[in-house]
C-alpha cells in the first residue's frame, strides 16, 4: 500500500519537507539547470521537485499512481497532474526528455515492470532523476515521514534496477544529511548541516540521487552496471531532444 497522497502533500508543507525538498532541488538544479523546450515528467509525488522547470518546459506533467492518490499541482492554478495506473502510463512512446522520480520506486508493486514502463515514454537520450531514501541515512528510518515508507536503496540496488530496466546510471550524489528531526531541519540549521554532512560523512545522506540515460540499444536486461561518469550531480550536460524537436540543419550558405 503506498502512502497517501494528503499524507506526502502534509509532509512538504512542515519544516521537515521543506529541508528535504530544498537540499534535494540543491543537486537537481545543479545537474540540470533548465528544461528550455523540453517535455518534463515527475512520476510518484514529484511535483515539489518539478517546480524551477514548470515556466520553461514545453510540457510538464505531474503523474500520480491511483493507489496513492492524487492533489492538485500547481497549487492554485490549471492543474497539471494525471492520475492513473502504476504501471501503464497514458502517454505515447519516447514522449520526455527529462522525468524525474520522487516517492516512485520506495512503494512499488513491481520495480522492474515501473522502470520498463518509464523507459517507454523515455524519449532517446533522455535523462531520469531517481530521488529515494537512502538505505545508509537516518531518514530511512523515520516512520513519522514518507521516506520511512517503503524500500529504501543503496547505490549498488539502484543501479542494478536501473541497468536491468535498459538505462545508463551515469550520475550519483547524496542529499539531506540533516537528522529527520524538527528542530534540526529549520531553515538555517539544515543548509549547515548538509554542508558539515557533504565533507565529514558523505555517505549518510537521507536521500539517494541517481542519474541515468536511456541509451536505445546500448545497455543490455542483466547486464553489468556501466561505470559511472560523475561522481556528483553537478555540471552542464547536453539536453536531449524530444521526437518531435529536430536540431538545426545547415543551410549551406556562409554565415558571414
Amino acid at each position: 500500500m503506498r502512502t497517501d497522497a494528503l499524507e506526502i502533500d502534509r509532509f512538504y508543507r512542515s519544516v521537515r519537507g521543506r529541508a528535504a525538498r530544498d537540499m534535494a532541488l540543491r543537486r537537481l538544479t545543479a545537474l540540470w539547470p533548465q528544461a528550455k523546450g523540453l517535455d518534463v515528467l515527475g512520476y510518484g509525488y514529484a511535483g515539489a521537485y518539478l517546480e524551477p522547470y514548470r515556466d520553461e518546459a514545453r510540457r510538464t506533467v505531474a503523474y500520480m499512481p491511483a493507489a496513492q492518490g492524487a492533489v492538485v499541482w500547481p497549487r492554485g492554478e490549471a492543474s497539471l497532474t494525471a492520475l492513473g495506473a502504476e504501471a501503464r502510463l497514458p502517454f505515447g512512446d519516447a514522449m520526455f526528455d527529462r522525468v524525474v522520480l520522487a516517492h516512485a520506486l520506495e512503494e512499488a508493486d513491481d520495480l522492474r515492470r515501473l522502470l520498463r514502463e518509464l523507459w517507454r515514454v523515455t524519449a532517446p537520450e533522455g535523462r531520469i532523476v531517481v530521488i529515494a531514501p537512502h538505505r545508509g541515512g537516518l531518514w530511512a528510518r523515520a516512520e513519522s515521514t514518507p521516506f520511512g515508507h517503503g524500500r529504501p536503496f543503496s547505490r549498488r540496488q539502484l543501479s542494478d534496477l536501473l541497468t536491468g530496466a535498459l538505462f545508463e546510471p551515469v550520475a550519483w550524489s547524496r542529499a539531506l544529511y540533516a537528522p529527520p528531526w524538527r528542530w534540526t531541519c529549520g531553515p538555517k540549521l539544515a543548509p549547515a548541516l548538509e554542508s558539515a554532512g557533504e565533507r565529514a560523512a558523505p555517505a549518510f545522506g537521507g536521500l539517494i540521487l541517481a542519474e541515468a540515460i536511456k541509451h536505445v540499444g546500448a545497455v543490455h536486461p542483466g547486464g553489468a552496471a556501466q561505470r559511472v561518469r560523475r561522481k556528483v550531480l553537478e555540471g552542464a550536460v547536453r539536453p536531449a531532444l524530444s521526437p518531435s524537436q529536430t536540431p538545426p540543419q545547415p543551410s549551406g550558405k556562409d554565415p558571414s
